[in-house]
């Protein structure tokens, strides 16, 4: 199979969905990467790049993220060429002229398993594709687009620095969560604090974010975020199945609930039955001195 990628950077380094899809490129044959330049990011310029692109090259599959951008990349390039479309999947594999895909449907109540024919561009929930360690940066090559082409007028706007310390929780390789079981966000300094001893990011289960307590971008599950980190880490998780859909793929799993029936224990690699608001700043203060040696 014919597989074009879409490459995004985060500054000057690739995201690591870019360097999951040019695995997941590659293990279904013909891989080739590429990257718009010449601005910051513009759907019409971009897509008519990309389109003669695609065009001059046929592959029988178009990559991108199922990020801010790569959704509406995608959507935009599948509708200008007529190709079958499918977003924010979190598994494909070949099936002879067609792809199986599975993604969730109806705000995450289903996950549905399709069949998609080809050609096709799909976009891939960053996370969904495990990335084997010391995995080799991609080939890039870089496609310029012409935003005189679309006989449109740019404002040019200069990249604001972010004050965030923390990796984002996509890209995280220690991810430490908190749910219900905190209570309160008054209480959400103890899943930060553990968060910053470890130099991870955090996040939160549905409940949390659907009661207000944080943002939504900081949801892990089947509808929010799919992490794939070396350590993992729930707080007062129960551990839903739509919470688990989004962390079962970590390599390591510790859950600190104080039920010991929670549903988290089933799939923990760690349990530790305890009261969060006792064992969590220990815990923190334990770490702190074994990283500060």
């Amino acid at each position: 199979m014919k597989t074009l990628v879409v490459a995004e950077r985060k500054g000057t380094e690739l995201r690591r969905v870019t360097l999951e899809l040019a695995a997941k490129a590659r293990e279904l044959g013909d891989a080739t990467v590429v990257e718009i330049a010449g601005e910051r990011y513009s759907p019409l310029p971009f897509v008519s790049a990309l389109a003669q692109r695609v065009e001059s090259e046929k592959p029988d599959l178009v990559l991108l993220g199922a990020t801010l951008n790569g959704r509406d990349l995608g959507a935009r390039l599948a509708a200008r060429l007529g190709r079958a479309y499918a977003a924010d999947v979190t598994d494909l594999r070949a099936a002879g002229n067609a792809l199986e895909i599975s993604k969730p449907m109806y705000a995450g109540k289903v996950r549905a398993k399709l069949r998609l024919g080809l050609p096709a561009v799909v976009s891939v929930r960053p996370g969904a594709i495990s990335l084997k360690e010391g995995a080799a940066a991609p080939e890039v090559t870089k496609i310029e687009a012409d935003g005189s082409a679309e006989k449109l007028t740019f404002v040019k706007l200069a990249a604001t620095a972010t004050t965030a310390k923390r990796v984002s929780l996509s890209e995280a390789r220690v991810v430490v969560s908190g749910g219900r079981g905190l209570k309160g966000p008054e209480n959400w300094h103890l899943v930060e604090q553990l968060a910053d001893a470890l130099g991870g990011a955090v996040g939160a289960s549905r409940a949390v974010t659907d009661a207000g307590w944080r943002p939504n971008e900081e949801q892990v599950g089947q509808t929010g975020k799919t992490v794939t980190p070396d350590l993992y880490v729930a707080l007062g998780i129960s551990g839903a199945i739509q919470h688990l859909a989004g962390m079962t793929s970590s390599k390591v799993i510790v859950a600190v609930n104080k039920d010991p029936d929670a549903d988290i224990f089933k799939i923990a690699d760690y349990g530790v039955v305890a009261d969060v608001f006792e064992f969590v700043p220990a815990f923190t203060e334990a770490v702190k001195k074994v990283r500060a040696s």
